[in-house]
């Protein structure tokens, strides 16, 4: 089968298409016909290498899809069977362990994902755990259901599990754009809060407000901390939801409300940040971390998908082929939602 894959770690231009030989289900598991895999910012750290994992080459990259499945192993129950249609909680866990059995999955000691710890999804068949592979949303297409799981499973987590947003409510996200970003915005939006997004560009603005934002601000020519104060009456926002890390943290002290929520993502511009120790104990503010998320929650998820019929936004479609030039675009950071590849 083809396959986007890296047989070592390095730039952009160690990945290449390759032929490798395509899995097959071992017990418990589900072998998927890739119709559309989408990019994540872990593809990118992935190929760089991270410090402390490893793994065999050449390795496939890619964490989320949506496709048929093709072949079904031993002890598979019946929620999948052959040529159903259907897309994969990229999120890996052992199932067995007391965190898993509480159901906090991601928190799981051994917990990893899709192209981190296992083959990835850049290829014609992928294949996952049973218990990872859920019946795709009828409304979706290829594109729209592979686009869904990463991002939308990670900002539902952040957003109603850990910050448990309350309709009415006032949020922040900071950087709109990318996949999380966004879907935190179109939750957010779609319970009932007020959003208030940030980006340097002003066409993103724009389009982040066409999608339902209440407020944007371009950082690049405005202070953050000043004009949220203004736009909430000097209140501070009820919930900060951040994935860019060291460069907002000590900002988003200032922006948060008395005994407001702040949950971090991802560390994007950075992963060591000071905190104003006085601050954070008498605003008594909640500093979250937040990883991916549980089985419940994509499950109840993809109902509030199918009951709201949200869409997740889509930058741009590519190829299998131009699996490099779509990392690419990912790692220059100009998209506006999620870029997907077509299998």
């Amino acid at each position: 089968m083809k396959a986007a894959v890296i047989h070592q770690n390095g730039g952009l231009e160690e990945l290449k298409i390759a032929d490798i030989p395509a899995p097959s289900p071992g017990p418990g598991e589900v072998s998927i016909a890739v119709k559309a895999a989408a990019l994540n910012h872990l593809d990118i750290w992935m190929r760089k290498g991270r410090p402390g994992l490893t793994f065999s080459f050449p390795h496939v990259l890619g964490s989320d899809a949506a496709g048929v499945v093709s072949a079904v192993g031993p002890d598979v129950g019946q929620h999948v069977v052959p040529n159903q249609e259907v897309l994969i909680n990229p999120g890996l866990s052992c199932m067995q362990c007391e965190w898993c059995l509480r159901g906090q999955h991601s928190e799981c000691p051994s917990f990893g994902i899709v192209g981190m710890v296992r083959p990835g999804t850049f290829a014609e068949y992928v294949t996952v755990p049973s218990v990872n592979v859920y019946p795709k949303p009828a409304h979706l297409t290829w594109e729209e259901a592979a686009a869904l799981p990463l991002a939308h499973l990670t900002a539902w987590h952040m957003l109603i599990a850990r910050a448990q947003l309350k309709p009415g409510e006032t949020v922040l996200i900071h950087g709109i754009g990318g996949g999380v970003a966004l879907a935190l915005l179109q939750l957010a939006k779609a319970s009932g809060a007020r959003a208030i997004v940030t980006s340097s560009s002003a066409d993103k603005l724009e389009r982040a407000q066409a999608l339902g934002a209440d407020e944007g601000i371009n950082y690049a020519h405005e202070d953050v901390t000043q004009r949220v104060l203004a736009l909430t009456a000097g209140r501070g926002v009820d919930i900060v939801l951040d994935a860019v890390g060291a460069a907002t943290f000590a900002m988003n002290l200032n922006l948060v409300r008395k005994a407001g929520r702040i949950v971090h993502c991802g560390v994007t511009t950075g992963p060591t940040a000071e905190v104003n120790l006085p601050t954070l104990y008498w605003k008594q503010v909640s500093i979250l971390g937040s990883t991916m998320g549980t089985h419940e929650d994509f499950r109840l998820l993809l109902q509030f998908v199918a009951n709201t019929g949200l869409r997740p936004v889509i930058d741009s479609v590519h190829p299998l082929d131009q699996a490099q030039e779509a990392q690419g675009l990912m790692e220059r950071g100009g998209q506006f939602g999620k870029i997907v590849l077509s299998v």
